[in-house]
């Protein structure tokens, strides 16, 4: 596997996720492929469906918790992203190797909050359906400014919070299980390709929250 991020990048992340159970990484991605995933985004704009809560079984819409609309990627239809998916085997390799989690698959998606958007206090993790291990947000926002809204709050354990602004090539990771989090209503469209590295692999991402 060529590696896109350097070893020693990866073992003081990693350090960060098992001390706090997040890490932050600005510029994440470089300039190519950064622009390469917002052109995509941009294109799949029409394409997005309203997201709701819940598994297949139970899920809803439900505008006072969240109202943010996905597209749900697919590896085999979207071959655009291809430089992309290179990047999440590296981070499954990655989280299995120095955290030896066993992960065995992922689930990602873009995900677009319009102006009033906004996702109340959760958990990346259902009652019947517990594989999600490590969240991953990647932000695609240009030009944000203090004011647009839209920045993640994390709750720390000691019932504390801090909130990430949620700016250009940003990335966020932390334990799906572990970490509660909310995103704060958004000023301006919000963009990010969200997903998740799981135990098991899932059935297709669209059936779920």
């Amino acid at each position: 596997m060529k590696a896109y991020h350097s070893v020693e990048n990866w073992l003081s992340w990693m350090d960060d996720v098992s001390d706090k159970d997040y890490v932050i990484i600005d510029c994440f991605l470089r300039d190519e492929l950064y622009s390469g995933i917002r052109s995509f985004f941009l294109s799949k704009l029409p394409n997005f469906k309203e997201a709701g809560i819940g598994t297949d079984i139970d899920n809803q819409i439900d505008n006072t918790i969240r109202g943010d609309f996905t597209y749900w990627l697919d590896r085999k239809r979207d071959e655009q992203l291809q430089p992309f998916w290179s990047v999440v085997d590296e981070i499954l390799h990655m989280f299995n190797r120095y955290c030896f989690l066993s992960l065995s698959g992922y689930e990602f998606h873009l995900a677009h909050y319009p102006s009033g958007g906004h996702y109340d206090k959760h958990l990346d993790q259902f009652e019947n359906r517990n594989n999600r291990m490590i969240s991953v947000v990647i932000y695609l926002n240009e030009g944000w400014q203090k004011g647009d809204g839209g920045e993640l709050e994390i709750f720390e354990k000691d019932g504390s919070s801090f909130l990430v602004e949620p700016v250009a090539g940003r990335c966020v990771m932390f334990k799906s299980a572990e970490v509660p989090h909310a995103v704060l209503q958004s000023h301006k469209s919000r963009f990010s390709l969200t997903g998740w590295l799981l135990y098991q692999p899932s059935v297709l991402g669209q059936f779920f929250g």
